[in-house]
């Protein structure tokens, strides 16, 4: 997984601003996160057929973006539910499994705020809101290229009892 040259700034400026323990902290959270996603996105094929792509990964949250094409078009001429809950989902999925405990989705919903269009760039911004030994709650903002909310989604997660990868010794 790489991350855009913004996310990269981003975490630049994070890290700058806290105590070098803190720092250091951060930098091992933010590198099981990104090997936990890495490790996801080796059998995700919904993931990347659909054109998805994970931006920024860190304990508790993921940025994943999607551009709506032709083939999410509804009826309306608007990107269909569904597409705009695979998202949110993929999104919701990596946030959950950022801290190297394997989790699968206990529930999920979705409130559709408004369409969206082909061509537009969406970002799914997935945050814990809760997370304890098993169960955990995440909400994701999903949003199109001129920052205007289209959905808001809400996953439960489960742990599994597994590790995705192996941790460093």
């Amino acid at each position: 997984m790489t991350l855009s040259t913004s996310a990269k700034v981003q975490q630049e400026n994070q890290l700058q601003t806290v105590e070098p323990d803190a720092a250091e902290q951060l930098i091992a959270e933010r590198n099981t996160a990104e090997r936990a996603v890495a490790a996801m996105l080796q059998h995700d094929h919904c993931t990347k057929e659909m054109g998805m792509e994970v931006v920024d990964v860190a304990k508790g949250s993921a940025t994943v973006i999607m551009r709506v094409t032709q083939a999410m078009l509804n009826g309306h001429s608007s990107c269909h539910g569904g597409m705009l809950f695979a998202l949110g989902d993929s999104a919701f999925a990596f946030a959950c499994n950022s801290e190297n405990q394997a989790a699968v989705a206990a529930g999920c919903s979705i409130e559709y705020i408004r369409p969206a269009f082909e061509g537009d760039q969406l970002t799914a911004v997935a945050q814990v809101k809760t997370q304890g030994k098993i169960t955990g709650t995440y909400d994701v903002e999903i949003s199109n290229q001129h920052n205007k909310l289209v959905a808001l989604f809400r996953g439960k997660s489960h742990r599994i009892g597994k590790q995705l990868v192996e941790e460093d010794i």
